[in-house]
């Protein structure tokens, strides 16, 4: 691994085996480096989005794609019929008129062309985009204002994006391009295909497909099995799995330090009530629980022991289980320890929950919190 050094303001490359990665944090740090290489482009853009807001952030991102398809270059995009709803019917209008392919990923109007009843509960939550096979960038962020910065009309909530180069690209894009086909759009066939199942070198991709496996949930069991120092978890919606919750609890009665950390007030109040709801059992067992203070914290984020990170769009709950997915993988040291001094300086902005304080909460609280826990499913 090197570090590779830049310009004061620029965060930091750090090259892994045959990828460079960064770590972005914020729309701050991540849009301006996103609508930069979609500015680079010269053959293709692939976008993958939950979230396309009709506002001052999703129209620039709309507006370089629709600059770059006029340009010649292959546009394509997929976003989630439901994380878009408010969106209107003929936002993409522009980009399709320039040669762009629009696919909306399971409709929730029945007359859409992507309706499925069957499918409804299944959301695309990815955040992913892909330029000419090169770069790549994957996270937590969707292209909407409340990533913004103030002074461009945003709200600065707080997350992580990585952006990549080299062969974990072509993970990505078959990702991308097994969703598309799946959803009959006509594609030529993909000329890399997806190592998910045998993952060479130290950045991989993770997913949320059960059958695979690099599954997610699985590989969040497994390094916490097999952890020995410190687990830190930042993750807006923590909720996670029995299975989950027992490895982190064996992990503490190993002596390893647990640190869990979750927004002070979330943008879901039937989810953050579900997240309290396990505070006493996650405290009784050891796990030092932090609420993050100011802007939405809204990163997936987790660094194990010295080694081990990982980012992207996976919530640990149910409903990540059934969404579709994407993480990002990496084992290395220098890469770690960066990403735990961006924790650590969140930590710092956070209030740690006391057991004894949390006790005292009144009754209808704890109703609110047994209510929601109960509908974790039906999110």
């Amino acid at each position: 691994m090197s570090h590779t050094s830049n310009r004061s303001n620029e965060p930091p490359w750090f090259t892994i085996g045959t990828d460079r990665v960064r770590l972005l944090r914020n729309g701050a740090e991540a849009f301006p480096a996103m609508l930069a290489a979609i500015e680079r482009a010269e053959q293709q853009i692939l976008l993958e989005m939950y979230w396309v807001g009709d506002d001052s952030v999703g129209r620039a991102f709309r507006d370089a794609l629709v600059a770059k398809a006029r340009s010649g270059v292959q546009v394509r995009v997929i976003f989630d019929g439901l994380g878009s709803f408010a969106m209107p019917r003929s936002w993409w209008s522009a980009l399709r008129k320039a040669g762009g392919e629009v696919a909306e990923f399971h409709a929730i109007w029945p007359f859409g062309t992507n309706f499925e009843w069957s499918r409804i509960e299944r959301r695309n939550h990815r955040k992913i985009l892909i330029i000419d096979n090169h770069t790549g960038f994957c996270g937590g962020l969707n292209m909407s204002r409340q990533w913004a910065t103030r002074e461009m009309g945003g709200e600065e909530w707080r997350d992580d994006a990585l952006e990549l180069i080299g062969p974990i690209t072509q993970e990505l894009q078959a990702l991308f391009f097994a969703t598309w086909r799946r959803m009959k759009h006509p594609l030529e066939r993909p000329k890399s295909r997806s190592k998910l199942n045998k993952p060479s070198g130290k950045v991989w991709l993770l997913t949320s497909d059960a059958r695979k496996r690099r599954n997610v949930h699985d590989e969040y069991v497994r390094r916490i099995q097999g952890a020995r120092e410190m687990i830190d978890i930042a993750n807006p919606y923590f909720v996670p799995t029995v299975a989950v919750r027992r490895a982190l609890y064996h992990a503490v009665r190993r002596g390893v330090r647990v640190r869990v950390m979750v927004p002070i007030r979330g943008d879901f109040a039937l989810v953050q009530f579900a997240v309290e709801a396990l505070f006493d059992s996650l405290l009784q067992h050891g796990i030092e629980i932090y609420a993050h203070r100011g802007a939405m914290m809204h990163s997936k984020t987790a660094i194990i022991d010295s080694s081990f990170t990982t980012i992207g769009s996976y919530n640990l709950d149910e409903r990540s289980r059934h969404n579709l997915e994407a993480n990002i993988a990496i084992e290395d040291e220098a890469f770690a320890r960066h990403v735990r001094a961006s924790f650590e300086h969140d930590l710092s902005s956070s209030a740690r929950i006391d057991l004894t304080w949390w006790r005292s909460r009144d009754f209808s609280r704890r109703a609110c919190e047994w209510v929601a826990f109960a509908l974790r499913e039906f999110w």
